[in-house]
């Protein structure tokens, strides 16, 4: 059974806009990966700032009258020039977005799944496909992910085997280990997804890799000793 997938909408970017100075006429898209998840970035457009303006203050005069027959004191008004100040002035013509995309993560499967005999071969296999596909659309623009899964098995008595195939039961059975001993096992399964994206019909590679982990429990028994004639 295939994960499901998850599909988040934000408007926060880890990316700073001058990295899409270029990104005016037509939209600039990116995909990498980050904490593991697929990013999928996309700007285009240009904001326009108005700095903000402050008015030089103009001086003003102070009146005098000369005094009458009676002495009368002179009266002194000081004006406080006023300051002016204009607001900005944000234009603003520009697109941004991000996807977050969440590939499977693979369960591990084994057979016999219940007491598996050792010197018996056991058969393994994980539930992802062999190709991770999404067409995703962001401000208008149509991008095309695509990631292949690379395995690496660790089957807890110090045997590893890495392939690009996630296996298949029996009779297939294309991925088995025999355990000498009987015994409890920690089986670890770790995917590694890499893969390119299409945007405009260029296809670029994705920066980074996805990593995954899944863990499975094996108990090996030995097979019981029967006596014949």
């Amino acid at each position: 059974m295939k994960a499901p997938l998850m599909l988040l909408l934000t408007l926060s970017f880890l990316t700073p806009v001058s990295a899409f100075a270029d990104c005016i006429d037509t939209a600039c898209v990116d995909v990498f990966t980050l904490d593991n998840q697929i990013i999928i970035e996309a700007h285009k457009g240009t904001t326009t700032t108005v700095v903000k303006k402050r008015a030089t203050p103009r001086p003003t005069s102070t009146l005098w009258f000369p005094p009458k027959p009676r002495p009368v004191p002179t009266v002194k008004r000081t004006y406080k020039p006023r300051v002016v100040v204009k607001k900005p002035v944000v234009k603003t013509a520009n697109l941004s977005d991000r996807l977050i995309k969440m590939i499977p993560t693979a369960g591990v499967a084994f057979s016999p799944e219940v007491e598996p005999l050792s010197n018996v071969p056991v058969i393994f296999w994980c539930d992802v496909p062999q190709m991770f596909q999404s067409r995703v659309s962001i401000i208008g623009e149509v991008v095309d992910v695509a990631l292949r899964p690379g395995f690496i098995w660790s089957f807890g008595d110090g045997s590893m085997y890495s392939t690009g195939s996630p296996g298949a039961p029996y009779p297939k059975a294309t991925i088995k280990h025999t355990y000498k001993q009987p015994g409890v096992y920690a089986v670890i399964l770790v995917t590694t997804w890499n893969g390119s994206f299409t945007h405009n019909g260029a296809l670029r590679p994705i920066s980074g890799q996805v990593i995954k982990t899944s863990v499975a429990t094996v108990t090996v028994v030995s097979a019981r000793t029967r006596f014949t004639k």
